[in-house]
């Protein structure tokens, strides 16, 4: 697969404290790829580097072979990088459809070609049925697939996910692994997340961080039976 996204020697410093400590990785495009940790290890402040709200200490971050590491967020999120923050973020008072519209309303000429209809995002979400009802009224396991989906809706090439599934039942974390392998072909994806039933079931490469630092990257199998990641995260029960 060709190279989509390659992170170098990335450091963040907030004065004393090194919340990225010289992280190295890349991402393949339609690739898939979750970063696990410990609170505190550095996952948020990482994909906030890749974005542009923050900017990097010292490292660079490569999108389509372009240093992007100063460019301003209007900028990356204009080359096609996307961003799900945590707690989800819909126009509440829209109805689901009018959301996604929205959200595509963003789009630029360069990015229309071959986006997902509105109708198309919904089916994959899950949010058919409810497509005509306020976002202030759906279930917040609904608004997460919603925020999502207004992810998908400009058409990104890499699609970055900060806890996806926080606040979701099993069953609707389970149902999320499943939608976002079903989307796969369409952009690369970064996954932050807790949940490793839902990490387990992507079946995909997974970073861990420890303390800012990159301690192992490689398929969840791999990951999950390295002693260190053991020790310091998933424990050896």
């Amino acid at each position: 697969m060709t190279e989509l996204l390659k992170v170098s020697g990335l450091v963040k410093r907030f004065g004393g404290l090194t919340a990225v400590n010289d992280v190295s990785l890349s991402v393949a495009r339609g690739e898939m790829k979750c970063i696990i940790g410990p609170n505190g290890a550095g996952k948020s402040t990482f994909l906030n580097m890749i974005c542009g709200t923050l900017k990097p200490t010292e490292g660079h971050v490569w999108f389509e072979g372009k240093d992007i590491t100063r460019l301003t967020l209007n900028a990356i999120a204009h080359l096609g990088i996307a961003r799900k923050f945590q707690v989800p973020s819909v126009f509440e008072r829209l109805t689901v459809r009018d959301n996604l519209e929205v959200a595509r309303g963003g789009m630029r000429p360069s990015q229309k070609k071959g986006a997902m209809s509105v109708n198309e995002i919904l089916d994959l979400m899950s949010l058919s049925d409810i497509a005509n009802t306020h976002a202030g009224d759906i279930a917040h396991g609904q608004k997460q697939w919603l925020e999502i989906g207004m992810a998908m809706a400009i058409n990104p090439k890499l699609l970055l996910l900060d806890e996806p599934t926080a606040g979701m039942t099993v069953e609707e974390s389970l149902r999320t692994a499943e939608l976002l392998k079903q989307a796969q072909s369409q952009f690369a994806t970064i996954a932050i997340e807790h949940d490793m039933r839902f990490v387990r079931a992507l079946e995909c490469n997974t970073a861990v961080l420890h303390q800012g630092r990159l301690i192992a990257d490689g398929t969840f199998a791999e990951v999950e039976q390295d002693p260190m990641v053991r020790d310091v995260y998933l424990g050896r029960s």
